[in-house]
């Protein structure tokens, strides 16, 4: 049902100090409120203790329609390694914070006939083809960009986050 265009897949990677759960909360934030994506699920969420330390795995799938035809698709996957507590000092006050290494890859998906309103019969796929060939490449590549620039400009955003809290500790 759809056909799926990956137009979008990037990584960062992070090793320091940083607030997990303001982090977390960040990105949610940030995608929802600056995407316009709300279609969200948290497809994955998984904690393994290793004595002081736990490792994290995050897998979440974000999407928003732009039309009856045309749906934006987004898969975010967080790694996070090592993830101990840590005391810093913030604005002269001791605060507790966390420190370890974060991955965060993400891929900006073009799903075209998400309705499956064209795959009913060989002759409406035909007609698919025609349609996206001739009728609305402009669209489509229109889309493609925004994608694009939707997903790095969140990779640049969480980057520069984590960049940020690192220098406060």
């Amino acid at each position: 049902m759809g056909e799926e265009d990956t137009v979008f897949s990037s990584k960062i990677s992070y090793k320091g100090i940083f607030s997990f759960k303001e982090f977390y909360a960040f990105c949610y934030n940030w995608l929802t409120e600056e995407t316009g994506l709300d279609d969200f699920s948290e497809d994955k969420y998984s904690e393994k203790l290793a004595g002081d330390t736990k490792d994290i795995d995050i897998e979440w799938t974000a999407s928003r329609n732009f039309s009856d035809y045309f749906k934006f698709k987004m898969k975010i996957a967080f790694t996070i390694r090592a993830l101990s507590q840590v005391k810093i000092k913030k604005e002269g006050v001791e605060t507790d914070s966390n420190k370890g290494s974060v991955e965060v890859k993400v891929k900006g998906i073009l799903v075209k006939d998400y309705q499956g309103k064209f795959d009913i019969s060989g002759f409406r796929k035909f007609l698919r083809s025609i349609y996206e060939k001739y009728v609305i490449p402009a669209t489509v590549k229109d889309l493609k960009g925004k994608i694009a620039a939707d997903s790095n400009e969140f990779l640049e955003q969480a980057k520069a986050y984590l960049d940020l809290e690192g220098r406060k500790g």
